[in-house]
């Protein structure tokens, strides 16, 4: 008998360690401002968009409407989304960032943890597009495109202290501690985005 991994086995590993990174970097984002990943993913696709429906930010998202929604409505409790009738289709709305959510945008840290986007920084160009095109290639393989990924990003840290170690760089600031504090007030319900 062989103790060595196949390489399915190397590959669900690798998979693995990946959504840890994110679940950690997650969890230090939330501490630093106040948002979870998929809350500052949502808010800097709002931005880049600009007014625009659910279903297109949905689509641009990659993420089921239904999920979407849950984390459109704490960002607009917390006053950084807001939803408005659409300026040519009175029976839809738009959604788009208020200076609140500018703000919080402006203030926070980057989406990668800073010692993978420092490696990223060092490779070649033709070794950014091969990554990038064997990520995109397993979210395929993944059937992505028509799963709903919330599982992965809807990561809801859970109160307390934040991890310790050598990634955490994050430094609050007094309006994240505010958000914080007013996330801690009110509990988890439900679908936790």
């Amino acid at each position: 008998m062989t103790n060595e991994l196949t390489v399915e086995e190397e590959i669900v590993q690798a998979l693995r360690g990946i959504i840890r990174g994110v679940d950690h970097h997650s969890r230090q984002l939330y501490h630093a401002v106040g948002l979870t990943w998929p809350q500052l993913a949502t808010l800097r696709a709002a931005s880049r968009l600009g007014p625009c429906s659910l279903s297109r930010l949905a689509k641009e998202m990659r993420l089921s409407q239904a999920t979407l929604s849950g984390i459109i409505h704490r960002l607009e409790s917390a006053g950084f989304i807001e939803r408005r009738p659409h300026d040519t289709d009175g029976r839809s709305t738009a959604i788009s960032v208020t200076s609140g959510g500018l703000s919080a945008l402006q203030s926070a840290p980057s989406l990668l943890q800073d010692r993978f986007r420092a490696e990223l920084g060092k490779l070649k160009d033709w070794e950014r597009l091969q990554t990038l095109a064997s990520l995109k290639r397993i979210a395929e393989m993944m059937d992505v495109d028509t799963a709903d990924a919330s599982p992965i990003l809807a990561i809801e840290p859970i109160p307390g202290p934040a991890p310790s170690g050598p990634e955490t760089t994050f430094e609050k600031t007094p309006d994240s501690r505010v958000r914080e504090n007013k996330n801690r007030r009110r509990p988890a319900v439900g679908h936790t985005t």
